[in-house]
């Protein structure tokens, strides 16, 4: 009988420790092992794991991990290189499955990479290609990229990439996924939004199916960039100096125009942090036109004319995505390319490339991103007239799936980011306020003020998981950031725009104070001039206090400004452009 049936309600699951899909997703989960339910009606199996605190956490395996394939890299380098005899083993790492790695069935002659370590002779290394045997000075005792050479004649037959293949050493087949696998626990930082598997599987695949070598020399770029000070770091030169090479022949190729764009975003990325600013600024107005110029900001909509022309030029158009994870890495590509322009033109004081048009060829109708693995599963915000930055500050509610995942977020905060800084940059502090400034000024006041409560609270950031922590405490920073930006002009008359400039900052420094000292090699570079909007303001307070009469204990504040160097000091181990910051911090408080 129905009546006789228990209706119990499963026990609620006491907190942090339900599995790290479902707290991700924030999902009911019952905690079931070795898969929750949740999981297996998603048929989502493999990625239901668990993180209970008891054993190490995953930052601590992610740097193991890290450490392990460095030591990998340097057994394919140096083929007498003896590893230690003890190797530690994490049983939870996300390791390269046995299906992959059984699946390595191309041959040196298709693929353009070696598919052995035994191809590394005691000379350098050996791959061969049809029609082609080069015998590479490959990675040399001294360990000096720059020092390799060639010895032999390229083929004369046609291929894909002539120059590229054939003219330069490539690393073999597990080298280079070795590197994507050190550079994926890291792309976060550059928000480069391809599927890890296909890029890995595509090492195996004949050159016509790869990427282009530009983009995957960004990639090995990178990894050996996040490696500092780590042997591999000795590499960096050598595949910044590929990658650039590699640029002008990639554009010679229509269909490789989004290998142009995602690399230009990881030199842009690259430069920028490291403080070369003009380089970086080029590589990121490269990335943002050639986006628009393909139409990639109407992706869904196929917006390119239909008619025929007889003009020498034809619109650069992009081929039908084969499914739904290639549109996906085509929307996340837009994404990276907006969040780059928004961001770092404040930085770079210079306009945006992308403009803020709303109609017409220059409007954005892109679905807000979503994680890699809804694209996989084929959930897809396919929607053909959305504008959706336009959306979000005209405050039009929508019911798009992906507009609060954390990519979704940190790309509203990178739009408010610049509109603050725009906006104030636009006022006359002369002429009075027209009443057209003073209502964009309230409207976007506004958007922020509602923006930051759709964030997780920044006293659980702790509770999150790794990847998702440091999304938020960008998000955050950016955020409040953003309304620095927007009052900070206005601080020095107006009591109210002072205070609540002070605030923000205030923010931020709560915000550093949830950083441990393992998540800031695991940061996004623009929290560093984020934070040096922070630091003028609390300097600004100094002043005020250490002026006033009668005397007040300033001594808070000062504790506020070290919370602030200290974090900036960290930040810049990684990132040598907050170096600068630093030194200029230093020399002002030294003159109060």
């Amino acid at each position: 009988m129905a009546s006789n049936q228990s209706t119990t309600p499963p026990p609620t699951l006491q907190r942090g420790k339900a599995c790290l899909r479902c707290r991700k997703r924030k999902m009911r989960c019952d905690g079931s092992k070795p898969a929750c339910q949740q999981c297996v009606r998603a048929k989502q199996h493999d990625a239901c794991q668990y993180d209970d605190g008891k054993g190490k956490t995953r930052t601590q395996l992610l740097r193991e991990h890290i450490e392990r394939l460095e030591q990998r890299i340097r057994e394919l380098e140096d083929p007498e290189y003896t590893s230690p005899s003890v190797t530690l083993h994490d049983p939870h790492r996300h390791g390269r499955s046995e299906s992959s790695s059984s699946s390595l069935t191309g041959s040196p002659a298709s693929t353009g990479f070696s598919l052995s370590v035994s191809s590394f002779s005691p000379s350098g290394v050996l791959i061969r290609y049809d029609h082609l045997a080069l015998n590479l000075e490959y990675f040399t005792a001294n360990n000096s990229p720059q020092s390799s050479w060639i010895q032999g004649i390229p083929s004369p037959s046609p291929t894909p990439f002539p120059d590229i293949y054939h003219e330069e050493p490539q690393p073999t087949i597990e080298l280079a996924q070795t590197l994507v696998d050190v550079f994926f626990s890291h792309c976060r930082q550059s928000l480069l939004g391809l599927h890890i598997g296909r890029l890995r599987e595509s090492f195996t695949r004949p050159v016509m199916e790869q990427h282009h070598p530009v983009l995957t020399n960004a990639i090995f770029l990178w990894a050996c960039y996040i490696s500092r000070p780590g042997p591999l770091s000795a590499h960096e030169s050598h595949y910044l100096s590929r990658t650039l090479d590699s640029v002008s022949d990639a554009l010679q190729y229509q269909s490789r125009l989004l290998d142009v764009i995602q690399a230009s975003c990881l030199l842009s990325l690259y430069f920028l942090s490291n403080g070369r600013a003009l380089e970086g600024s080029y590589h990121a107005n490269a990335a943002a036109s050639l986006a628009i110029q393909c139409g990639l900001h109407g992706a869904m909509t196929n917006r390119s004319s239909s008619y025929e022309t007889t003009a020498p030029i034809s619109p650069f158009k992009l081929d039908p995505p084969k499914d739904a994870i290639e549109q996906g890495e085509r929307i996340l590509t837009f994404w990276q390319v907006f969040v780059l322009d928004r961001c770092w033109s404040v930085v770079l004081h210079k306009p945006v490339t992308i403009p803020h048009g709303s109609d017409g060829y220059a409007s954005i109708i892109m679905p807000w991103p979503q994680d890699m693995e809804e694209y996989a599963a084929g959930q897809i915000d396919d929607l053909h007239s959305f504008h959706t930055v336009r959306s979000f500050f005209e405050h039009q509610v929508t019911n798009v799936r992906g507009g609060f995942s954390p990519l979704a977020l940190r790309v509203k905060a990178s739009a408010l980011f610049e509109r603050a800084h725009h906006l104030a940059s636009t006022w006359d502090q002369p002429l009075a306020m027209s009443s057209a400034f003073t209502d964009d000024f309230q409207t976007l006041e506004h958007t922020i003020a509602r923006f930051i409560p759709t964030l997780i609270p920044v006293h659980q950031l702790d509770a999150t998981v790794p990847d998702e922590k440091h999304a938020y405490i960008a998000t955050h920073t950016l955020a409040h950031a953003a309304m620095i930006n927007l009052y900070y002009p206005f601080g020095a008359e107006d009591p109210v725009s002072y205070d609540k400039c002070l605030r923000a900052a205030r923010c931020l420094v709560s915000i550093i104070k949830h950083i441990a000292d393992t998540d800031y090699e695991f940061l996004d570079p623009i929290i560093g001039p984020c934070w040096t909007c922070a630091v003028d303001t609390l300097i600004r307070e100094l002043n005020v206090i250490e002026s006033s009469w009668p005397l007040v204990s300033s001594s808070d504040v000062r504790s506020e400004i070290g919370t602030m160097l200290y974090a900036m000091n960290n930040l810049s181990a990684r990132f040598p452009l907050l170096g600068y910051s630093v030194a200029k911090v230093q020399k002002r408080l030294s003159g109060l």
